[in-house]
């Protein structure tokens, strides 16, 4: 939602107001309400006192009443009283429309406490400017704190309020933390009164806002107040497939945009058979694969059958029912054919127009795999060896290596390695030897 001027004036088809055409990210306010009776100018008949304010650009929300003596109007910035000091929002809902916001978040009005002082001057927007520029250091320097302590949390947003003597940290978390001493902490670093809120995932995420999969802002953050549970059976039953990636948003969670298509798909299946995901024929069992839920068509092919495998039969709605109608009876269709009004093959591949370019570009043979060859093949050469010499009862490498080199300290030598040694030493000196010839007879 945008704010009120963007949402409403235009000129020349470009929306006006905060000249951000439409897509608001700094000064207004989220999760507004249209409140169209005061863009009109109605005045309201019944005013119990009673307006809706918006703190830090929407993210939170309550009732404060207005004194009869003070004259204010939706959109303007407004001096309210808290429990610990004061705090500056902007009125976003007047008059008759606050009776029913309260009616829907059921608020009576008896539990509202806080009042509205007076209208925010220069100098309190300053000093609230002064708190909002506090509020990104103090989160990283929060961050680096609770992660020194080792506590399972996340510190997700930091809130000043306007005069600057409280801080709110919202955090999320698996269960419950103890975070007494994080306290401590950030009081002594902080010289403020420190307040500790829990949120969800999805109220994380709406806080923080963002940019999703559909190329909009997030629904959380720009008009959705209430989150409801969302199930892989959403999924199912509009017939998506169960990737997790694709199906989580930004929070982690799956989507919330899942629930609001549900209800019309939950409408279509009623149509459809039910039991009808193997149809039995002459030729075999055909499965259902695919279904077309708003065309009203289902795609059957045969499993295992005398039946060429690669052809897929599309059914509607009564031909399927009449299928199954025929099986409950104990009758078996000789084909699906006879009832198919479209026969599609499912192998055949489109040519899409591409060349191939094996013939064109030559790629480097992958040097990993040679490596790996290599290596599992001296690895089999030399499980061959100690397995041939298990037969043979000789000892294996391992062992003889280790006879060898006891013998070699005890001074003994192997009869296989004396041999070596002494025609090395006769091949060295007959070497020498024949130099010597030579040398005299060149003499």
């Amino acid at each position: 939602m945008s704010c009120l001027g963007c949402s409403v004036k235009t000129k020349d088809g470009t929306p006006l107001g905060c000249r951000q055409n439409g897509g608001c990210h700094g000064g207004c306010n989220r999760l507004n309400t249209f409140d169209w009776l005061s863009l009109n100018g109605i005045a309201d008949v019944e005013d119990e006192g009673i307006v809706e304010i918006s703190f830090h650009n929407g993210t939170r929300k309550e009732f404060c009443t207005r004194p009869a003596r003070l004259q204010v109007f939706t959109g303007d910035q407004v001096v309210v009283e808290s429990k610990s000091g004061r705090d500056i929002g902007c009125i976003t809902l007047s008059g008759e429309l606050v009776r029913l916001q309260m009616k829907k978040k059921r608020v009576s009005p008896e539990r509202v406490k806080h009042k509205i002082l007076r209208k925010a001057t220069e100098r309190d927007l300053e000093i609230l400017q002064q708190a909002r520029e506090r509020e990104h250091p103090t989160l990283l320097k929060a961050r680096i704190i609770a992660r020194s302590l080792n506590l399972d949390m996340k510190i997700g947003d930091v809130e000043y309020q306007a005069d600057g003597r409280k801080a709110t940290f919202y955090y999320t978390a698996d269960g419950r933390v103890d975070f007494r001493e994080l306290i401590r902490h950030y009081a002594r670093e902080f010289r403020v009164k420190i307040e500790m809120r829990q949120i969800g995932a999805r109220q994380e995420a709406g806080r923080i806002g963002g940019i999703g999969s559909c190329g909009r802002e997030l629904c959380c953050s720009s008009w959705l107040t209430t989150f409801k549970t969302v199930s892989t059976a959403a999924a199912r039953y509009q017939s998506l497939a169960i990737n997790q990636a694709k199906l989580s948003g930004q929070c982690g969670r799956l989507k919330c945009c899942l629930n609001f298509e549900l209800d019309t798909y939950m409408e279509a299946l009623k149509d459809f058979p039910k039991g009808a995901e193997k149809l039995k024929t002459q030729q075999g069992t055909a499965v259902l694969f695919k279904r077309d839920i708003f065309e009203g068509l289902m795609y059957y092919a045969y499993s295992n059958s005398r039946a060429p495998s690669n052809k897929v039969y599309t059914l509607t709605i009564e031909q399927a029912r009449e299928v199954c109608e025929m099986n409950k009876r104990g009758e078996l269709p000789e084909d699906l054919g006879d009832f198919a009004f479209v026969e599609e093959d499912s192998i055949e591949e489109e040519d899409i127009g591409f060349d191939s370019i094996n013939d064109v570009v030559e790629l480097p043979p992958e040097e990993r795999r040679k490596r790996r060859n290599k290596r599992n093949r001296g690895r089999r050469n030399r499980q061959n060896r100690s397995a041939n010499r298990q037969k043979q009862g000789k000892p294996k490498e391992k062992e003889r290596k280790k006879t060898e080199g006891e013998n070699s300290k005890k001074g003994k030598v192997p009869v296989g390695k004396s041999k070596s040694k002494n025609r090395k030493k006769n091949q060295r000196n007959s070497g020498t030897k024949r130099k010597k010839n030579g040398d005299k007879k060149k003499e």
